[in-house]
C-alpha cells in the first residue's frame, strides 16, 4: 500500500510535467507569455562592472583623535570611515563628520594588485552644515577618480551601488534601489544643517560614510551619510549636487563662504497663515529681521511673504536658505516680495555670514561615528563613519538665510 501510494505520486508529478510532444499544442493555446531572463541578467552584469570600475578610486580613511573620556589623558581613538578621489593630483571628497576633531589622517588606496597604498592627508577644507570635508594626498602617480553626476538622474525605483568600509570591512559593495528623495524632514544626531537626504535601501553601515552611491553608468549621484539604526533597509545619502556647491569654496577658502541676509522665515502652513492673515498662502513669510543685516536694509519687513528670488520660484523655508547660501558673498539677488495686496521687488546685497555654526547640544546629539580607545594591532581596530539616525524629526519652522 505504501508502495502503491509511492507510485501514485510520481506518477501525478510526471502527469503535471510538459511532455515533449505535447509543447506545440501548448504553446498554440498558452495564456501568457514566459518572462525573459536576459534583462535580469543584463542588470546584474551592470551592477558588477559599475562596482568593479569604481573600486579603485574608493579610498579607506582611518583618523586618530584624543579620547575625550574622562581620565583618558593621552589616549587616543581611532575611527574608520570611507572616500573617494575626484581629482588625479588626489584630492578626495569625504563626509565632515569622519575627520572631525581628527590629529591625523590616514589613507588606504585600492592599488588593483590586492596591495593598499598607505598615504597622509591633509586636510583642505571641511564645511559641517552640509557635512563635506575636502583631502588631499600627494601619490607619486595620477590617481583614479570617479566622475560627479547629479541626483537629478535617479528616480525612485532606480538601481544605485554603494562602496564603502563598513565596521572596517574595505571595499564592500552593497547594491539596492532609492527608495526616497528630498528627505528634509530627518536629522543625523540631532545636528543643524543643510540635509536633503537621498534615501536608499542599499545596506549603509558604520563606515560607509562618505563613500561614493553610484548610478548604473559608474557615476556618483549621492555620498553616504547615515543609517537609521531602528530601522532595516533605510540609508540615507546626501545628493552629490551639494558637494559640488561647496566643493570651490572649501579649495578656495577652506571652509564655505555663505551668503546671509539677516532674516528668518517660515513655511506658509495653515497655522502661519492663519497667524499672519495672509491671503495668498504661497512662498515664505518672513518672522524676524535682523536690525542693521542685508534683508533690513533693503526695507524687509517681518509679515513680509517671499514668493521668488531671481528667476526662482521659493516655496519653502529650506530653499530659500539654501539658495542664499550657495549665491556666495557679495553678490546681489532680487526678492520678489508680496506685502498684504502690494507685489514689491526688493534688491538685498548678500553678506558673510557672522559667527560660525552654533556647537551642538549634549542633550540631543550622539557621536557621529563609531570610535573606541586604540588597540593593539592584533586586535580589531574601532570602527565608525555613518552615525546613527534617530526617529525623524519634524523640519525647523523657522531658518535664518
Amino acid at each position: 500500500m505504501v508502495g502503491g501510494r509511492w507510485w501514485k505520486g510520481v506518477a501525478l508529478a510526471t502527469l503535471l510535467g510538459a511532455p515533449a510532444w505535447g509543447r506545440a499544442a501548448e504553446r498554440a493555446d498558452k495564456l501568457w507569455e514566459d518572462s525573459r531572463q536576459r534583462s535580469v541578467r543584463q542588470e546584474r552584469s551592470a551592477l558588477s562592472q559599475v562596482a568593479t570600475a569604481a573600486l579603485p578610486a574608493v579610498v579607506s580613511i582611518t583618523t586618530r583623535q584624543p579620547n575625550p573620556t574622562p581620565g583618558s589623558e593621552g589616549e587616543t581613538q581611532k575611527g574608520i570611515g570611507s572616500g573617494f578621489i575626484i581629482h588625479p593630483d588626489g584630492y578626495i571628497l569625504t563626509s565632515a563628520h569622519v575627520i572631525e576633531g581628527a590629529e591625523d589622517i590616514s589613507i588606504s588606496v585600492y592599488s588593483g594588485h590586492g596591495q593598499a597604498e598607505e598615504y597622509e592627508a591633509e586636510l583642505v577644507g571641511e564645511d559641517t552644515r552640509t557635512d563635506f570635508a575636502l583631502l588631499r594626498i600627494h601619490a607619486p602617480h595620477k590617481l583614479p577618480v570617479l566622475k560627479l553626476s547629479s541626483a537629478t538622474r535617479v528616480d525612485v525605483g532606480e538601481w544605485v551601488v554603494v562602496i564603502g568600509n563598513p565596521f572596517g570591512l574595505t571595499h564592500s559593495v552593497t547594491a539596492g534601489v532609492v527608495s526616497a528623495k528630498g528627505r528634509t524632514d530627518v536629522t543625523p544626531s540631532g545636528r543643524d544643517g543643510d540635509f536633503d537626504y537621498m534615501q536608499v535601501d542599499a545596506s549603509i553601515n558604520p563606515g560607509n560614510s562618505g563613500g561614493p552611491v553610484l548610478d548604473l553608468h559608474g557615476e556618483v549621484v549621492a555620498v553616504a551619510n547615515a543609517v537609521n539604526v531602528a530601522g532595516q533597509g533605510i540609508g540615507f545619502a546626501i545628493p552629490v549636487d551639494i558637494a559640488k556647491a561647496v566643493l570651490p569654496h572649501l579649495r578656495k577658502y577652506g571652509r564655505v563662504r555663505r551668503g546671509w541676509m539677516g532674516v528668518s522665515v517660515q513655511d506658509c502652513t495653515p497655522d502661519v497663515v492663519e497667524a499672519y492673515g495672509l491671503v495668498r498662502p504661497r512662498g515664505v513669510v518672513v518672522s524676524e529681521v535682523l536690525d542693521g543685516g542685508p534683508a533690513s536694509r533693503a526695507g524687509l519687513q517681518v509679515g513680509d511673504v517671499i514668493e521668488g528670488m531671481d528667476t526662482s520660484q521659493i516655496q519653502r523655508a529650506h530653499n530659500l536658505r539654501w539658495q542664499v547660501a550657495v549665491r556666495g558673498v557679495g553678490g546681489n539677488v532680487t526678492l520678489r516680495v508680496r506685502r498684504g495686496e502690494h507685489p514689491l521687488r526688493m534688491r538685498v546685497r548678500l553678506e558673510d555670514q557672522p559667527g560660525e555654526t552654533p556647537a551642538l547640544s549634549a542633550k540631543t546629539t550622539t557621536p557621529s561615528r563609531h570610535v573606541q580607545p586604540e588597540t593593539p594591532a592584533d586586535e580589531q581596530a574601532g570602527t565608525g563613519g555613518s552615525g546613527p539616525l534617530g526617529p525623524p524629526v519634524p523640519p525647523a519652522k523657522a531658518v535664518s538665510p
